[in-house]
């Protein structure tokens, strides 16, 4: 299976949809990796045990995460199904980032970031990583999220094993448009 198509299969089914391949993840998104290849290849998607080792080790952005002691693997973030990461808080450095499509500028401005179906907000460290997640859907926009200011004002982080950071909400009068 081609590296691509493996990775958007595994997102699909890691973060979003587990039952179209008949698996059930556990509470914290792990599912063992035999049950996952069996349950792949029932399905018509071939995929051995050593690609999926490369596909997690070569991936730019480490969406997942294997276990070698348990012999699991689960999605890093991004799950629209309901899972637990465990993700301890953490204080976040003074300025986030998020990539978004120029057309979601102005009502982002004045409604804030919402997570939409997804558990949390992701978050970028870095202005390249946030322009690089923008750019997925076309000409994007970054924005700095004062992420210092919302942590003192009460609002909870956390950063998962592939340094995204996550936040339930981002407020409007937290962001401003990256010049």
């Amino acid at each position: 299976m081609h590296p691509v198509r493996a990775s958007k299969l595994l997102s699909r089914v890691l973060r979003h949809d587990p039952a179209s391949v008949g698996i059930t993840l556990d509470p914290a998104g792990w599912v063992e990796v035999d049950t996952l290849l069996t349950a792949l290849r029932e399905h018509g998607y071939r995929l051995s045990r050593e690609q999926l080792r490369q596909l997690v080790a070569a991936s730019d952005k480490q969406r997942f995460a294997l276990d070698p002691a348990t012999d699991r693997i689960r999605a890093n973030q991004g799950h629209s199904v309901a899972v637990d990461l465990g993700l301890p808080p953490a204080v976040p450095p003074d300025r986030l980032y998020h990539g978004t499509p120029c057309r979601n500028v102005e009502s982002i401005l004045a409604e804030g970031i919402n997570r939409g179906g997804r558990h949390d907000v992701h978050l970028s460290p870095d202005v390249e990583t946030a322009r690089r997640v923008g750019a997925r859907r076309g000409r994007c926009a970054v924005l700095v999220v004062a992420a210092g200011a919302m942590h003192r004002d009460g609002h909870l982080f956390s950063v998962s094993d592939n340094g995204v950071w996550l936040t339930g909400h981002v407020p409007a009068g937290y962001l401003t448009l990256l010049s």
